[in-house]
Parts: structure tokens; C-alpha cells; sequence
């Protein structure tokens, strides 16, 4: 009786590692089959969903595979997913991109969108911070705009893993009032929750950048932070230059949701800070080296340099992800390149 139970058991153990290794053989097939590529909230919004069908086209033509999206409300969702292999490839700034690789060392730079110049050199977007522009003159000293008095008040972020909705802006807040007696010791744990004994009093978090925006034009925050590529389909400058400081930004006419209720609002720019562009990033452990050295030759080609879905002319009507000025295209980048941002408070 013993070992007929016995037998009896060790064949069902085995049936159940056989079914179990059939299932994930299925799912490797299918894994192999299919990239998904994830995307951060901002650019998992409606408006963008025209330029992430372009990616995966260009995808599918260069690895021959099938290409899924995954939309995501949570910075973190995408970082994880990229970081565990779930996803293949994503769209990161540099922040998100150096959490995913502190989590897992085979995510690694798959390109990045240069500069006018087509280079590495000019590489670069802004991060604002910004208030409601009838409140502006609040921000003045000797005729200037200046960050020198936002403590103790509410300030929206993007996400704490955002590099140019809070770990930019962060890094020039704590060099400002770290030199000032009152702050001398202060770090980023007093910026990131409001309230008593805290530099804000209260701390909001969009959780994207179209989130951040909406509560520095609803009234929700006093001061904000954004980023310039991500307010262009919404917003347009009424007043002094391209992500300068002063410079006014309204809310278009025909600008969908979140902001078709907030047209006309207006937002003034009181410290922009150049960051560096931002990776498509992919997980080696999950993404062959054969579909790497595909996708890289197309996406750095003059043929996706020049495809207007990709890269968006002021004059086109479409709403992207990378502007066409000049030269811009996709280039090369390493790991290297992003020390600047590792290396900030």
C-alpha cells in the first residue's frame, strides 16, 4: 500500500512538472515571439498613441516579431518591469533609467534622441519649475526671477523617480538653501513630504508631467515642476524665449484632457535647468543581442531620422515624442553618459 501511494504520488509530481514545463516552454515561445515595449504616464497618454504605433511598426520591421505596449499611471510600474524583464524596452529619463540598472545590470542604453546637431553635444531638454503666471511677481528680487522664496509652500513634483520633474529641480534647490544658515543640512528627505519641520508645506505628486502641470494651473500647488518636451503638445509660448526663465506658457485652445478645462491658463517659468536626453533602454536578459543590433541600425538610420511620425515638424500638425528642428536623430549612447545625473545630490 505504501509504495503504491508512493508511486501513484511521484507520478503525479510528474505529470504536474510536465504540464508546469509545457507551460513554460509556451510562455518562453510567446516571449520570444513578442517584444513589449512600456511606457511611462506621460507618454502613455491618448495624444502620443499615433507616435508609440510608429515604434512598433518600425519595431516589428526591424526583429520580424510581434510588439506590444504597456501603458502605465506609475513611473515605478515601468521601472520595474524593464528592470525584471516583463517588458523588453523602454522610454526613460535618465533617473528612471539609472533605478532600473541599480535593480538589475542587464538594462542598458539603447539609443537616445540628439540634439539639433545630430550629436551627442546638444543632447538636451529643460526642467521648469513654474507658477501660475498671475502670481509671478511673487517670485522677484531685483528685477529678476529667483527660487529664494518657495520654502513654506505647496509644490507639485512629477514622480520622485522623475529626473526632470524631481531629481534635477531637487539638485537646485538643495544647492540654493543648503548655503543659507537655516538649511544648511538640508537633503532631499525635507523636500519630498510637506508639512511641519519639512521645507514645503505640502507636497504634491502628478505622477506625471501633464499631472504636475494641472496643479500648478488648477491652483492646487503654488509652484511646480515639468518638463519642456512634455508640455509642448499642450501649451504654447505667449511670451519671452524657449524655456527661459520668465517666459509665459498658455494653455492651447484645441488642447485635450486633462487641460481642454484649463485653456488659457498661463504658467511663468521662474528656473529652467538643461537635463540630459533621456534613453530608450531594453533588458538584455530578455531582448537578444541579434534584435539589439536590428533595432539599433534602424532607429539610428536616415531613414527613422527623417520619418515625420518620429521626429515632428512645428508645421506638421502631429502630435511626438522628438521634435525636428535640423539634425535631430537617434544616436548611440553608453552607460557613461549619464554619471552627471548619478552624481547629483
Amino acid at each position: 500500500m505504501k509504495n503504491y501511494t508512493s508511486g501513484k504520488s511521484f507520478r503525479l509530481v510528474f505529470a504536474m512538472v510536465l504540464a508546469m514545463s509545457m507551460v513554460l516552454c509556451s510562455v518562453a515561445a510567446l516571449a520570444n515571439d513578442t517584444i513589449t515595449l512600456v511606457w511611462y504616464p506621460n507618454e502613455s497618454a491618448a495624444d502620443y498613441e499615433p507616435a508609440r504605433e510608429e515604434f512598433y511598426s518600425l519595431i516589428a520591421e526591424a526583429t520580424g516579431k510581434n510588439v506590444v505596449e504597456r501603458l502605465t499611471t506609475d513611473y515605478a510600474i515601468a521601472i520595474e518591469a524593464v528592470a525584471g524583464g516583463t517588458a523588453q524596452i523602454c522610454f526613460m529619463g535618465a533617473q528612471g533609467y539609472i533605478e532600473a540598472r541599480n535593480k538589475s545590470e542587464n538594462v542598458m542604453p539603447l539609443f537616445v534622441n540628439s540634439g539639433a546637431s545630430g550629436t551627442l553635444d546638444d543632447a538636451i531638454y529643460y526642467s521648469w519649475i513654474c507658477v501660475p503666471t498671475e502670481n509671478a511677481g511673487n517670485y522677484m528680487a531685483d528685477g529678476e526671477y529667483t527660487i529664494e522664496g518657495i520654502q513654506g509652500q505647496k509644490i507639485s513634483f512629477v514622480s520622485n523617480s522623475s529626473t526632470s520633474g524631481f531629481k534635477v529641480p531637487t539638485n537646485a534647490i538643495l544647492a540654493l538653501f543648503s548655503q543659507t544658515e537655516e538649511w544648511k543640512d538640508i537633503d532631499v528627505d525635507d523636500l519630498i513630504e510637506g508639512g511641519r519641520n519639512h521645507f514645503f508645506a505640502e507636497v504634491l505628486f502628478g505622477g506625471s508631467h501633464q499631472g504636475s502641470a494641472v496643479n500648478i494651473l488648477s491652483g492646487k500647488a503654488d509652484l511646480g515642476t515639468v518638463c519642456d518636451t512634455e508640455m509642448a503638445p499642450y501649451m504654447v509660448l505667449v511670451s519671452g524665449e524657449e524655456s527661459q526663465v520668465g517666459s509665459v506658457y498658455e494653455v492651447k485652445a484645441d488642447a485635450s484632457a486633462p487641460f481642454d478645462t484649463l485653456v488659457g491658463k498661463q504658467m511663468t517659468i521662474i528656473k529652467s535647468v538643461p537635463v540630459l536626453n533621456g534613453p530608450f533602454v531594453y533588458n538584455a536578459g530578455t531582448l537578444s543581442e541579434e534584435d539589439v543590433n536590428a533595432i539599433q541600425a534602424l532607429f539610428t538610420s536616415d531613414m527613422v531620422a527623417n520619418n515625420p511620425q518620429i521626429f515632428v515638424s512645428s508645421d506638421s500638425g502631429l502630435v511626438g515624442m522628438f521634435k525636428k528642428t535640423a539634425g535631430e536623430r537617434f544616436v548611440m549612447v553608453d552607460d557613461a553618459w549619464y554619471n552627471p545625473i548619478r552624481e547629483m545630490r
